[in-house]
């Protein structure tokens, strides 16, 4: 496993566990109180696979793009900016 695939699986994995304990409170909550932190853990989830997300792409761009590197570099950074924009906007 190379250095970005481990910082994939991390990401990953921390959102796993932060998802099973999402479920965890939402399903024992029985007070209000515990919303805020609910939405505040699973906007932590959004963002660790938000990145994970990015970086799974980005490593596949780089390994499967070849031919003329002007036209590759303008190309990974279009996809890149159009996921981006997309994450940004909630799609």
């Amino acid at each position: 496993m190379n250095k970005e695939q481990k910082k994939v699986s991390i990401a990953l994995k921390k959102a796993k566990t932060s998802l099973e304990k999402i479920i965890e409170k939402v399903e024992l909550a029985d007070e209000e109180k515990d919303c805020f932190e609910i939405v505040q853990q699973n906007l932590a989830v959004i963002g660790l696979l938000k990145s994970a997300n990015l970086s799974i792409l980005e490593t596949h761009l780089n390994t499967c793009i070849s031919g003329n590197k002007s036209k590759d570099k303008k190309f990974k950074q279009d996809i890149l900016k159009i996921i981006k924009t997309a994450q940004n906007k909630g799609y």
